[in-house]
């Protein structure tokens, strides 16, 4: 046990002279002289006699325990370890302008960001991270259980990047799953994923898709793809110069045959989303993995411990009380 204001324990030490003082001044009371007590040598004892001075003592014990609530005492904080079913999870999200067609509502990145963020939340023990790329991939969120930050995080998860010329646009999946393979392959977890989705088909990068899934095969990584969007073409909004939004249609094209093949070198799976609804079953049945024993160090927080000394003090003053003016009540 710590206490929070532990200068007023000194207080206790007022005690002693209030103790002295007790007993000295017990002489000093006012008395009846008699010229001999031997008339009372066989008189039987009454019990208020054994009681003359647990008041004072009660007295002594409220106090000591009003000291203790004022320096406020709580439970010391502790670390414990405890084993947890969990896996380590890339999220490989796709954020270029394709992104934004609306056949997925309300489009296919705000989609996405949904099922994934309800992912996140189903998945308290997984070991997390976010990675986000077009022409050039970014880690967005390195791996982490602190899963309400991932969550703040994904409000960045846009396609302004691409959209607003900051990056090039276009995908580069290679790029997105080497990014991802590089937080990854120093992990010790039994089972290791990557969640790839996508829209389109490999236009830019260094790295190939080939390339990268030959790396994540080499460091035990399962990829999982996920082409989005429906089949055939897309509405996609095109922002006009004086304001509004005009719609056009746009062809979905998705090299779903890379996207099955880096799901094979990997022992993963693909998997096709045309709905809102089969997005969110394929992050659950991707969620239903086999869990590998995490050792996880939890924090306990502190915990005031002051009540029991309040009641304690509570009780002896009230106790205090019942003695000196019922069973040992004086006549003046």
């Amino acid at each position: 046990m710590t206490f929070l204001h532990s200068a007023y324990l000194f207080l206790l030490l007022l005690i002693i002279p209030y103790i002295i003082w007790y007993f000295m001044a017990r002489g000093k009371e006012p008395s009846l002289s008699v010229p001999s007590t031997q008339a009372f040598r066989f008189m039987p004892k009454s019990f208020r006699l054994y009681l003359v001075h647990v008041p004072m003592a009660l007295q002594v014990l409220a106090f000591a325990m009003l000291v203790i609530v004022l320096a406020r005492p709580q439970i010391r904080n502790s670390w414990r370890n405890s084993q947890v079913e969990g896996i380590d999870v890339m999220l490989c999200i796709d954020i270029s302008t394709s992104m934004l067609a609306e056949d997925l509502k309300p489009n296919r990145i705000e989609a996405a960001k949904e099922v994934a963020s309800q992912f996140i939340a189903n998945s308290p023990h997984d070991n997390i991270g976010l990675t986000i790329f077009a022409a050039e991939a970014f880690t967005q969120c390195p791996l982490t259980t602190d899963h309400a930050s991932l969550l703040n995080m994904f409000t960045g998860v846009t396609c302004d990047l691409a959209a607003g010329g900051l990056i090039d646009d276009g995908t580069a999946i290679g790029m997105g799953l080497a990014n991802s393979i590089s937080r990854l392959k120093e992990s010790k977890a039994k089972s290791k994923v990557i969640i790839l989705l996508t829209d389109g088909s490999n236009n830019q990068g260094e790295i190939s898709p080939k390339m990268a899934a030959e790396i994540a095969h080499l460091n035990g990584i399962r990829v999982y793809t996920i082409g989005v969007g429906t089949n055939g073409d897309a509405p996609y909004p095109v922002p006009l110069p004086g304001g509004g939004v005009k719609y056009i249609r746009m062809p979905v094209e998705i090299d779903t045959q890379t996207l099955v093949d880096i799901a094979s070198m990997t022992d993963g799976k693909f998997y096709r989303a045309t709905s809102n609804k089969q997005l969110a079953q394929i992050y659950e049945e991707i969620g239903k993995l086999e869990k590998t024993k995490l050792v996880v160090k939890q924090y306990d927080k502190r915990h005031e411990a002051y009540f029991v000394f309040a009641l304690i003090a509570f009780l002896a003053l009230c106790l205090d009380i019942l003695l000196r003016y019922v069973l040992l009540r004086r006549v003046p």
